[in-house]
């Protein structure tokens, strides 16, 4: 099988890092990025040793199966981009963390162009399982294409033959998670700035049993790393919340706040935001946030 990605960031870097290693060897890649070589998704290709293709729809031409796996923000613009590529019916894997409404409307802007669309919800951060992370798939095509990702070794279930419903699952964890790594940053930083962060942890154990100090300094790096994939992904979080017909509160400032920190995270150095030691991060973060 001919396997491309639309996409070459982490999702997709390390979806064909696990193909490679299965011996599903015959891989490409078009990402924006790889214009620019420096870019990290350049250097992925190069460390991978994907097949590099000039666009969109020339890699879809290739390939009998494409990852789908850009940004949330240009998700649905991206699969615009290579319709011209899916005439012959290649499974079109769409695994971008995205509102219900985007998928549903990039299922009809695949299907319209001959593809197959599947409709992927990635349901953890994908280091460290990799391929084996787990992934609820949607839409008429999920069934038929449940096989083929489980020879690939994917940890997948079938949620829905409706598009839309397995990124409603998707979304509403992601208003959480994502929550949950802005709340910690801005209390951790507080906390660190009035001198009572540990008192505030031992706190939070008391109240619900977990290490509260190793969660805080893993949600914190990820925002640090992430933010800006993780804002955007948040917008799109506030259109599933909107879809439902509700208004949403918490949400936009989620996403002020993973900017935020995507800001903070590109001033630090990578040892610092591989440290494990939370107030070493706290540290840091601070020494760029407070003038």
């Amino acid at each position: 099988m001919r396997i491309g990605f639309i996409g070459f960031g982490e999702v997709g870097s390390t979806l064909a890092r696990d193909l490679q290693a299965a011996a599903h060897a015959s891989i490409a890649a078009f990402d924006i990025a790889f214009a620019t070589a420096g870019s990290k998704a350049s250097r992925h290709a190069a460390e991978r040793e994907v097949v590099v293709v000039g666009s969109a729809p020339d890699l879809a031409a290739r390939c009998d199966l494409v990852f789908h796996s850009v940004t949330a923000g240009s998700s649905l613009e991206a699969a615009k981009a290579a319709a011209d590529g899916l005439r012959h019916a290649p499974w079109f894997v769409d695994v971008n963390s995205v509102s219900p409404g985007t998928k549903r409307a990039t299922a009809e802007a695949v299907t319209a162009a001959g593809g197959r669309y599947v409709e992927a919800a990635v349901m953890a951060s994908i280091p460290p399982k990799g391929i084996r992370t787990p992934v609820l798939l949607g839409g008429p095509h999920a069934e038929a294409f449940l096989p083929i990702a489980r020879d690939l070794g994917m940890a997948v279930e079938v949620f829905s033959a409706e598009v839309g419903g397995a990124s409603s699952v998707k979304m509403c964890r992601s208003i959480l998670i994502k929550g949950m790594e802005a709340l910690l940053t801005e209390g951790m930083l507080t906390a660190r700035r009035y001198g009572v962060e540990k008192q505030v942890l031992a706190s939070l154990t008391d109240t619900i049993d977990t290490d509260w100090s190793q969660l805080a300094r893993y949600m914190m790096s990820r925002a640090l790393v992430h933010g800006r994939r993780r804002a955007e992904e948040v917008r799109e979080v506030v259109r599933t919340i909107e879809e439902a017909g509700l208004e949403p509160m918490q949400s936009p400032a989620t996403a002020l706040r993973q900017d935020w920190a995507a800001d903070r995270g590109l001033e630090l150095t990578q040892d610092v935001l591989a440290t494990k030691d939370l107030a070493t991060l706290v540290d840091a973060v601070l020494a760029k946030a407070v003038k």
